[in-house]
């Protein structure tokens, strides 16, 4: 691995190439914050897709591409006088000292839980802070994240369940209050139940220690692979998927299953 010193070396070698590209390249020199941001979200999924794929190579090359996305801000933000990369760097530091008090002062944190309660009463002391304990969460967040983090922060000032059992009646009783909509046929009413029982089981999700975006994506990837293997069986014997029966395509979709099985006990 690289020293220290060969890392800020390659820190400096990519601001002079961005300063560079911001001075000669016609493209680079005309982009602004907004003209940035939807390709900076693409490089955030992308990056979030090499890590559910632990691909090594792909996770370095994308974590490149969110490197200078921060270096591009910072160089805007520069040519505006208002910040530089410096004053990023320092802004960070400072918040990472301020929030971990058990590393750099005398409190005592023995497990994750602690920090975790101490980070987020931190940051609603901090000047520029969150003003209330709900603030920190992003309004543009996937809905489904944004209800983790919000039961998070909730959950971090003691509003939770005092027995985490407590939540599948708490689910059972959402499922219920669907039921009830969807025989009467409310559209309006049945979507804001939907609502609650996927809040519901995002909670007991987070309750017994289960990242729910992690876990759906790990359906949708089983879903997908699923699929894809009901389809190229279908072309093999020359069949179109609209034409076949549900009979049909859940046979090979148990082969699909059986093959899987077949890997995980290889």
């Amino acid at each position: 691995m690289h020293s220290r010193q060969e890392k800020i070396e390659a820190l400096g070698r990519v601001i002079d190439v961005l300063e560079r590209l911001r001075t000669d390249c016609p493209w680079d020199r005309v982009q602004t914050n907004l003209s940035l941001r939807p390709n900076t979200i693409e490089e955030v999924y992308e990056l979030a897709d090499a890590l559910i794929a632990e691909d090594d190579a792909n996770i370095r090359k994308e974590l490149g591409d969110v490197l200078l996305h921060v270096l591009f801000y910072s160089k805007i933000g520069e040519e505006k006088e208002a910040f530089d990369i410096v004053d990023v760097c320092d802004a960070l530091n400072a918040k990472l000292i301020y929030r971990h008090p058990h590393v750099f002062g005398e409190v005592k944190a023995e497990d994750a839980e602690t920090v975790m309660n101490n980070w987020e009463a931190l940051k609603l002391k901090e000047k520029d802070g969150n003003k209330t304990v709900l603030g920190g969460v992003p309004s543009s967040l996937p809905a489904l994240i944004k209800a983790f983090r919000i039961q998070e922060k909730a959950a971090h000032v003691g509003f939770d369940w005092e027995n985490r059992e407590d939540v599948w009646d708490k689910l059972l009783e959402e499922l219920a209050e669907f039921r009830a909509e969807a025989i009467c046929g409310d559209k309006d009413a049945m979507e804001a139940e939907m609502g609650d029982i996927f809040f519901a089981l995002i909670n007991a999700a987070r309750l017994y220690d289960i990242n729910p975006e992690n876990a759906l994506e790990r359906t949708n990837r089983k879903f997908i692979s699923r699929f894809n293997h009901v389809e190229s069986r279908a072309k093999e014997q020359g069949l179109s998927l609209k034409d076949m029966t549900l009979a049909q395509m859940d046979k090979f979709w148990n082969e699909a299953k059986r093959l899987e099985k077949g890997e995980a006990d290889a």
